[in-house]
């Protein structure tokens, strides 16, 4: 292990299943989340908050009985934030296989306390790896920072007036599902703020639930792109979770899923605070494991 390595491992139960018997997506999302944030915190030597999560790839399921192990690594420092490398295992503990379940890059910013100010130590390189990553870093810090200028312009040139000509479609209204929660104190993070991991567990419930409105399955999560904060929120506040499927393709949908924060005050006043928003692709799979087609959907 580099210095700035953290390692977890967690043996998978019950109450960590989906109704499938494999690990509910939601809680392996929580689980990374923590992780990054040692990673993070043990490197900034401060508390440290979640920016974003990127990239995430679902290859292997991981099922009751199994261990699941999770590294994290800061691959690079910038000046007040880092990006944290992820990496999910699991190994079957009677046949001692290991595969891998997930990859993930996170940023993660340094939070100082009182008007300090954090000027993040650069990460000590030890192998040729950590190299590489520190050098892929900065090309996919670029990306990012692009990547929403790109979709702002898409937004904005769009054709909302496309004619759609498909009968058998089905409306994506349909697939619109809405759920409140309210934040209390086990949600929160040892910050006091609502921890990231558990916004995007209750995220993915309100997607996989949108998602299921179009096949008659459980919905298997693959991957989620755009999973951006875009700020705080804590214990007390209500949270509203908007999904909605935004379009099929042969063998996957994508959900979009909004999050919306309010306290006691913003609450009466209709006042929201938008605090995330991402894509989820979702597959479904018969009791087989054979992908299931979605059906097209009309906007």
């Amino acid at each position: 292990h580099s210095p700035m390595d953290v390692c977890m491992c967690q043996g998978i139960l019950p109450a960590h299943a989906d109704p499938r018997g494999e690990l509910s997506a939601g809680q392996l999302l929580r689980w990374m989340d923590a992780a990054a944030c040692l990673a993070a915190e043990k490197h900034a030597g401060v508390s440290c908050v979640t920016v974003s999560m990127d990239d995430i790839q679902f290859e292997e399921a991981a099922r009751v009985g199994q261990i699941i192990t999770i590294k994290a690594k800061v691959n690079r420092a910038f000046r007040t934030s880092m990006e944290v490398g992820i990496k999910v295992t699991v190994q079957d503990v009677l046949t001692n296989v290991e595969k891998t379940v997930s990859v993930a890059c996170a940023t993660y910013v340094a939070k100082p306390v009182g008007a300090g100010k954090v000027e993040l130590e650069p990460v000590k390189l030890l192998s040729a790896e950590d190299h590489l990553e520190h050098s892929l870093a900065i090309e996919k810090r670029r990306i990012r920072l692009g990547y929403f200028q790109v979709f702002q312009n898409l937004m904005q040139e769009s054709n909302t007036e496309d004619t759609f000509e498909e009968e058998d479609a089905v409306s994506t209204e349909l697939t619109h599902v809405q759920s409140i929660e309210l934040v209390l104190p086990p949600h929160a993070n040892h910050h006091g703020n609502t921890f990231g991991g558990q916004i995007m567990a209750w995220m993915e419930t309100v997607a996989s639930i949108s998602a299921s409105r179009l096949c008659r399955s459980h919905p298997v999560l693959k991957s989620v792109n755009m999973f951006k904060f875009w700020g705080p929120s804590f214990v007390g506040d209500r949270l509203v979770f908007n999904a909605i499927v935004n379009n099929t393709f042969q063998n996957s949908a994508e959900v979009g899923v909004r999050v919306e924060a309010y306290d006691c005050e913003e609450w009466i006043k209709d006042q929201p605070r938008h605090i995330n928003s991402a894509f989820l692709i979702f597959s479904a799979v018969n009791d087989n494991g054979e992908l299931l087609p979605f059906p097209r959907v009309k906007p």
